[in-house]
């Protein structure tokens, strides 16, 4: 898989409106949360279609980020994005640095012990306070593995589509 692509990846979305001048309330799926604003353009995706969107600026504010949109500049229009995903293309991504990886390129990817038993798939991955975990699904099984490299995860190999462990398949 390579970074260039054009796969959509979600960054954030719209959550709530701030004051009466169109401003809008973001989620920020990246890391700073005020690193969205790096990332362009956006694509605002919601059930009544996508728009693309340059030129965001923003802030920091209590546990979320205030957002000012270009053309948005009343509460009422405002209105209209919240709810909306903020997506941007794959390659608008830096490339991750050697044995760090987006949790967007990992999804999907076949999981297999070390000595070769399938668990499934990586469905998606969580966040905890010490490590990230993979939900790996096969059929209605559901495992929970740490993503801890070299403890756990041996090997992830992004063009095979593959992520080998040290896990006990009955387990």
């Amino acid at each position: 898989m390579d970074a260039t692509d054009d796969r959509l990846i979600v960054i954030g979305r719209i959550v709530g409106l701030h004051g009466v001048a169109g401003e809008v309330k973001l989620e920020s799926y990246t890391e700073p949360r005020t690193q969205i604003f790096r990332y362009e353009p956006w694509l605002l995706t919601s059930a009544a279609g996508q728009s693309e969107v340059r030129g965001c600026r923003g802030r920091a504010q209590g546990k979320g980020i205030v957002a000012t949109l270009p053309d948005v500049t009343d509460r009422d229009r405002a209105a209209t994005l919240v709810g909306c995903e903020i997506q941007v293309k794959r390659s608008a991504l830096p490339r991750p640095k050697r044995g760090e990886f987006y949790w967007a390129d990992l999804e999907g990817l076949e999981v297999v012990t070390t000595e070769g038993v399938a668990l499934g798939r990586i469905s998606h991955l969580l966040a905890t306070g010490s490590n990230d975990v993979m939900v790996v699904r096969d059929g209605g099984r559901e495992r929970l593995l740490p993503f801890i490299l070299d403890d756990y995860v041996k090997a992830v190999d992004l063009e095979a589509r593959r992520v080998t462990v040290d896990w006990d398949p009955e387990f």
